[in-house]
């Protein structure tokens, strides 16, 4: 089943000082590592017959493990992580995967968590979904999360957040399923 298609959202990430590595826990010049769950977020991105799709440019953004966005309009009242990139990118390999290392997405007011993803894939127009954590009790009060109306599309959205064995990191596994036109489902 398609990916359902969603908004890119208030804090797209833009600028030259954005990092955009897929390490998204250390930043050049940084002094640490970021706060928050590490996780290992990796999966395929694949056409509408299960085809891996190599080439293609995937970029995730959050807000920081205090719910914030390393973005200049958000003005939450809350600390800004210096250790934490916020954006990252990756190109999928010719199997369809891609990883990232980033923390587990934590909720900030009026948002369930959830990582942002833009994927560009050569020959169609530019493609934005968000992936959202399994199981958290503010999934079904999350505007857009809910706006999806079909729950067999809803559960595509739904990636579970696992402890990597012998690590103190955790593994999700998110992906991508383009449409027949080679886009994303809309919600």
């Amino acid at each position: 089943m398609p990916t359902p298609r969603q908004t890119l959202g208030p804090f797209y990430p833009y600028g030259p000082e954005v990092e955009s590595d897929a390490d998204l826990v250390t930043v050049k010049g940084g002094t640490g590592t970021a706060r928050g769950e590490i996780t290992l977020l990796g999966g395929r991105l694949l056409d509408a017959r299960g085809r891996a799709v190599g080439g293609a440019r995937i970029e995730i953004w959050q807000c920081n493990a205090f719910g914030r966005y390393h973005h200049p309009r958000d003005g939450r009242n809350v600390p800004l992580d210096p250790n934490f990139q916020g954006y990252g990118v990756a190109t999928t390999g010719e199997d369809g995967a891609y990883r990232f290392r980033t923390i587990k997405p934590v909720p900030y007011p009026g948002r369930t968590p959830h990582i942002h993803f833009r994927i560009a894939v050569r020959g169609t127009p530019l493609l934005a979904t968000q992936m959202y954590v399994a199981g958290h009790p503010q999934n079904d009060r999350d505007f857009l999360l809910s706006s999806i109306v079909d729950p067999k599309a809803r559960e595509r959205l739904l990636v579970r957040f696992e402890p990597m064995p012998g690590a103190d990191t955790l593994a999700a596994k998110f992906d991508i399923v383009l449409d027949n036109d080679g886009t994303l489902q809309r919600g």
